[in-house]
């Protein structure tokens, strides 16, 4: 029988070890399916809102609880990095001539800073489990570590292990930390004792409801992709519906209004302590007329370590010439009309829109 005032020491200093590799949140949530969470999802699943990600149906089984992805799974380690920005993440909504990017993708890629964490704090855990007597060998302790990649469930869980809750735009939202956590779980074959689910605290508040541009919440707590501004330009492949064109104004990669204006926020700190976070300076407010002149090999040096860098040229430059389009500055135009006939029909298109938009109506 494993002993239980082990455990809990283990628990304890597991959360300190984490805290040490930079994770500010911490909590443990138990590996069996929860039938309401699974059932939202199937029926999110089944309304079609998850729109080009079929691989959100393709992996359902696996998705709908831990043990159905790893069946020797026990408890789930939940774990949360700030990356709560200095400044606004809404400044630039009048600077046309400036693109945003969401304020996660500024800095390093966050999949490989959380993985690496993520890595260390599970061979530690192995370690200290085994040295504890608390497993028959290291090779007996089994860990699996995910990062937003696999078919895991990370806000639900996040939720269930207390480092926050679901708020009305479907993101985790903590007391300390706002809206502003990477999220991480280490699955383990140790049995913790979980941690209190933290309680909804978004109360009658709307703000991220009425932030929307797109109106892609057609209820609190749940999301239509389909229509939400980060879901089209990073998902999404192909020309995006032009009744969504104007309203992406100039975000050409993410979308932090809903975030940004969650009240829940004015607790969170600037994440300092993970330096990797920091926004790079020339991603904070680059200029469009810079950006639209990146050919692949451009594009792929400006965007190395970075979470842009996996959609591509072709679908990067399509985002920006849709806020070309809305930029309202002529002065653009030479620069779009080069790209009306780019090898790529989906930035042909894009451009063509844009070119229409800026021309004045007596243009030839």
């Amino acid at each position: 029988m494993v002993n239980a005032a082990a455990m809990i020491a283990l628990k304890a200093d597991l959360a300190a070890e984490a805290a040490r590799l930079g994770f500010v949140a911490c909590g443990i949530a138990p590996a069996d399916e929860d039938p309401v969470r699974a059932q939202r999802l199937e029926q999110w699943l089944e309304a079609d809102m998850h729109g080009q990600m079929g691989w959100m149906v393709d992996r359902l089984h696996h998705r709908r609880s831990p043990e159905g992805l790893w069946g020797e799974a026990r408890s789930v380690i939940a774990l949360g990095m700030s990356y709560a920005p200095a400044g606004d993440p809404l400044a630039l909504a009048g600077s046309p001539d400036r693109a945003r990017i969401s304020v996660y993708a500024q800095g390093a890629d966050y999949h490989d800073v959380v993985k690496k964490a993520l890595k260390t704090l599970a061979r530690w855990l192995v370690a200290e489990a085994a040295k504890r007597g608390l497993g028959d060998a290291p090779d007996a302790i089994g860990v699996k570590v995910f990062v937003d990649t696999a078919p895991v469930m990370e806000k639900p869980l996040g939720e269930a292990a207390g480092l926050g809750w679901q708020g009305k735009h479907t993101n985790l939202v903590s007391r300390s930390h706002g809206s502003w956590l990477f999220l991480g779980v280490i699955y383990t074959t140790l049995e913790f004792a979980p941690d209190t689910p933290e309680r909804d605290s978004c109360g009658s508040c709307d703000a991220c409801q009425r932030a929307c541009p797109t109106d892609a919440f057609p209820a609190p707590y749940r999301l239509d992709a389909r229509r939400c501004i980060s879901y089209l330009t990073i998902e999404h492949k192909g020309p995006i519906a032009e009744e969504f064109r104007a309203a992406l104004g100039n975000r050409i990669y993410g979308c932090d209004d809903c975030l940004a204006v969650c009240p829940w926020n004015k607790f969170a700190s600037e994440a300092q302590a993970m330096r990797q976070f920091l926004p790079r300076a020339e991603l904070v407010a680059p200029r469009l007329a810079e950006l639209l002149t990146l050919d692949d090999a451009g594009f792929r040096r400006l965007f190395s370590g970075s979470p842009i860098k996996r959609i591509g040229r072709d679908r990067f430059v399509r985002n920006c010439l849709y806020a070309a389009g809305n930029s309202g500055d002529a002065g653009l135009l030479p620069l779009i009309e080069g790209l009306c006939a780019d090898p790529d029909p989906v930035v042909a298109d894009a451009a063509r829109w844009a070119q229409v938009r800026l021309r004045p109506a007596s243009a030839p």
